[in-house]
């Protein structure tokens, strides 16, 4: 397999909510971060234009296990596959309870980065080639790399629709557990430090604003702490340079008896170049639990439907949520 980079972090207080859960934002964020280092690393081991690897996709996500206040949080990354011009890294996240020595896996994930040239941030440099432990495993590299790249596609056409901006919740008028009750947004000015050598947004940086949001959108809906159980695949379509403002918007589309998911939206308006005017970057999928004081699962309060589109979003996502149901127990079959 090809290099490794680890990083290890403890959990501080800013890096949790009240409870003392730490936000799957700030995980998220340190799993970008050491893909964004070993697929930058890797990438300027061949002579040419030097290049930072910029994040393209996050594959689904699952929090296995909360993290805690005081716990250390070890970040793992390897470079498994790479193609002409990306590369995937695959994550597993630690975390370390070391008053106790207790350890637990709480997280594993999949990115994709492509190595854009510092000297022209337009021009995508070459990959140089990785070693495989067996053909078997190269192969198995190029069908995740063939079928990412097909649903990169369906999404990009999918997030060019129009922009239906979320709109500022009416807690006043609308009724509890209703979309527009729990609906919210935030506005974030880019500054140098979200950005990496290129000045264009770090990836972790948007999806930890992304989960911040999609944290409010579930509180606002349960009441009760809620916790991050799993991202849907992530493809950052359109880059966001510094200076940018982004409108992080997220509404809830489906809850089950145990969990609630919440669509996210992130819209970057440039203020420099305003004649370039506002477009979409990413869009992805949050799914939330609500936990009790013990840490235990709540019951989701069930979501009052208004209208046809609504009730068409609340399909689709029970859809996504029955494949995702199919898929873990046939993976938890294979395991047995």
């Amino acid at each position: 397999m090809g290099p490794k980079q680890q990083l290890s972090r403890i959990m501080r207080p800013d890096d949790a909510n009240i409870v003392g859960n730490v936000h799957g934002g700030t995980i998220l964020k340190m799993i970008e971060e050491a893909g964004c280092i070993i697929g930058t690393r890797h990438c300027n081991t061949q002579p040419g234009d030097r290049c930072a690897a910029q994040l393209a996709r996050v594959e689904r996500t699952d929090f296995l296990y909360p993290m805690f206040i005081g716990e250390v949080a070890h970040v793992s990354a390897e470079i498994t596959y790479a193609s002409k011009h990306s590369v995937e890294v695959q994550v597993h996240v630690m975390s370390e309870n070391i008053l106790t020595g207790a350890t637990k896996m709480t997280n594993r994930a999949a990115l994709w980065y492509v190595p854009f040239s510092l000297e022209d941030v337009d021009n995508v440099t070459e990959v140089p080639p990785i070693k495989y432990a067996s053909p078997g495993q190269e192969e198995e590299g190029k069908k995740r790399y063939e079928a990412q790249k097909m649903e990169r596609l369906e999404t990009k056409e999918r997030n060019g629709e129009l922009l239906m901006p979320v709109s500022a919740p009416d807690r006043t008028t609308k009724e509890p557990y209703t979309v527009g009750f729990s609906q919210s947004s935030l506005i974030h000015l880019v500054g140098p430090s979200d950005c990496t050598l290129h000045g264009f947004v770090h990836g972790g940086v948007t999806m930890k604003l992304m989960d911040e949001v999609a944290g409010i959108v579930a509180a606002r809906h349960c009441k009760t702490n809620i916790v991050t159980a799993s991202v849907d695949a992530i493809n950052f379509h359109r880059k966001i340079m510094k200076g940018c403002v982004v409108t992080v918007s997220g509404r809830a589309t489906f809850a089950s008896n145990k969990s609630m998911e919440i669509e996210v939206f992130v819209d970057a308006d440039p203020l420099i170049e305003a004649e370039k005017g506002k477009y979409r970057a990413v869009t992805a999928f949050f799914t939330y639990i609500s936990l009790d004081k013990q840490g235990k699962p709540l019951s989701i309060p069930p979501m009052k439907l208004e209208g046809d589109g609504e009730q068409k979003r609340f399909e689709d996502g029970k859809m996504r949520y029955l494949q995702n149901k199919a898929k873990r127990l046939a993976d938890k079959e294979r395991q047995q």
